[in-house]
């Protein structure tokens, strides 16, 4: 029986640094099959493609087709995983569950706040889509997990908009906020320190294990109405080995979906 709708958006054009993340959903499907591993998720469920409703990888032309796209495929009460594409594409599909939501909780795991008005002269820059997110009034809460580039600007960003930042320095006091929204995820790679993450374009060390990522998802205790997995890049990566970690979290985020 179909539980969850999956997508995948082939888009890095808004990346600065490195392209590369366009390539992404095709490898963590690959990984996700991989016979290195099997289906199960650690709490027992048995995450096979029988569960899901797999739209398929999409080509994107103009960077709001992400969202007319989402919104296609978005069917209230179906939660839905997207693999990205960089960071840019959950500014836009967070329009599209907003349109079907209202309000949103997000909890935002990465190495970078995102929370730019603009970067290098382009507002929807990969770096920019939390600060477009609470502009447009799309998000209650905003939690943000792993930080540890924050600069001024974001700082003043985060106080204006009122968000929850924990950042890694302080990792050690974090504890899972009690969301009361319809609660999404988004998991950026670059939480992860490249030693257990390699394969990303904006290596940050100091990050997340790959443990405190999997135990950060377990520790949810509401349902997930949507998730991301965005910024894996596979031409940084060794062995394939960041595409098994992308793989490990999906098994666990759509388990929590369950």
């Amino acid at each position: 029986m179909t539980q969850i709708t999956l997508q995948g958006i082939l888009f890095d054009a808004k990346s600065s640094f490195l392209k590369g993340p366009a390539l992404a959903p095709p490898l963590i499907r690959k990984a996700y099959h991989s016979h290195s591993a099997n289906y199960y998720a650690e709490d027992g469920k048995k995450i096979t493609p029988e569960i899901f409703d797999d739209k398929g990888d999409f080509e994107i032309d103009s960077y709001f087709d992400i969202e007319k796209t989402t919104v296609k495929n978005l069917k209230k009460g179906t939660p839905l995983l997207t693999f990205g594409g960089d960071h840019s594409v959950t500014f836009p599909l967070i329009k599209a569950f907003h349109s079907v939501y209202g309000k949103l909780d997000i909890l935002h795991i990465d190495a970078h706040g995102d929370l730019y008005s603009s970067f290098e002269g382009d507002k929807y820059s990969h770096a920019c889509p939390f600060y477009n997110i609470m502009e447009n009034g799309l998000v209650e809460n905003l939690v943000q997990v792993g930080i540890r580039t924050l600069n001024e600007e974001q700082r003043q960003h985060a106080q204006r908009f009122g968000v929850k930042i924990n950042e890694m320095k302080d990792f050690a006091s974090f504890s899972m906020p009690q969301f009361t929204n319809p609660l999404y995820l988004s998991v950026d790679m670059d939480a992860l320190d490249p030693a257990f993450a390699p394969g990303v374009s904006h290596h940050e060390p100091g990050g997340l294990s790959t443990r405190q990522v999997i135990q950060l998802i377990q520790d949810i205790q509401v349902p997930l109405v949507g998730a991301d997995i965005v910024e894996y890049n596979p031409t940084r990566d060794i062995n394939d080995m960041t595409a098994m970690v992308c793989a490990k979290l999906f098994r666990e985020i759509v388990a929590k979906m369950m």
